[in-house]
């Protein structure tokens, strides 16, 4: 049986690729700051899919916490054969001289530094096993700049960056690396964002149909399941009224 660890799996996009795996029959290790939503999603799992699933409490920011709660895991869960790179974030949405310098520590250290923390837990294993994959969750930020983005672009695009690497570096032992970056999505993203103002959030998806989580999940579980020849290196997905990150058209069928 097969097993996939994926962080930031309390809510959004890693909840749902944790369902997505244990759906097609998966042992999940799911990874989260928030102990009650792991519960809820192991219970879930093990009720609808009968798979096995391991929760592991612990924030990617902190390097020593991850690395005991990777070194922590089971014999039986230790072998990982795919790695989702999920936890993220952004925080706050200004020009770059009204930044706040705690949104620039918590995004640096979420989306680029925690990334890192948690590959280089699992990547040795992999290594030694010459087999594996990793997915890291990027955005369509990590491929062009946007007004007021500018510090979460570049943490998105330093996680493109490292994909890019990855790749080079875990060639020679035949380990996929796949980056999937997606566009305008409906999750707690902007939620958190706007530090859970609702209202702001909700704005930002009117007028047209946003991505779901649901489908960036799918997107990830067909990129892993390919035959083992096959890897999908690089993999942007928008919503079809968004062509970048600053051309998007609300209300494009109010003419239809």
């Amino acid at each position: 049986m097969s097993t996939a660890l994926i962080t930031g799996a309390t809510s959004g996009f890693g909840r749902a690729i944790a369902l997505k795996f244990a759906e097609h029959g998966w042992n999940v290790i799911a990874t989260g700051r928030r102990k009650e939503r792991l519960e809820q999603l192991e219970n879930e799992i093990t009720s609808t899919y009968g798979t096995k699933v391991f929760s592991l409490t612990f924030d990617v920011r902190n390097q020593s916490e991850v690395h005991d709660a990777i070194h922590t895991l089971p014999h039986d869960w230790k072998t990982i054969d795919v790695l989702v790179n999920n936890a993220g974030l952004a925080s706050g949405l200004s020009p770059i001289q009204d930044g706040e310098i705690s949104d620039w520590e918590i995004m640096i250290d979420t989306n680029l530094k925690g990334l890192l923390y948690v590959s280089r837990e699992i990547m040795h294993s992999m290594v030694e096993r010459k087999k594996g994959h990793i997915v890291n969750i990027g955005s369509i930020a990590g491929k062009e700049a946007y007004a007021k983005g500018n510090v979460y672009c570049a943490t998105k695009h330093a996680v493109d960056a490292i994909s890019k690497s990855m790749r080079i570096d875990m060639l020679p032992f035949g380990i996929k690396v796949t980056s999937i970056n997606p566009g305008a999505a409906e999750t707690e993203f902007s939620v958190v964002r706007f530090k859970g103002d609702e209202h702001k959030a909700g704005i930002v998806y009117e007028g047209y149909e946003p991505l779901k989580a649901e489908d960036i999940a799918e997107v990830v579980y067909f990129a892993v399941s390919r035959p083992a020849h096959v890897v999908l290196n690089d993999i942007i997905i928008t919503p079809i009224a968004q062509a970048n990150t600053s051309n998007l058209i609300r209300h494009m069928h109010d003419n239809n």
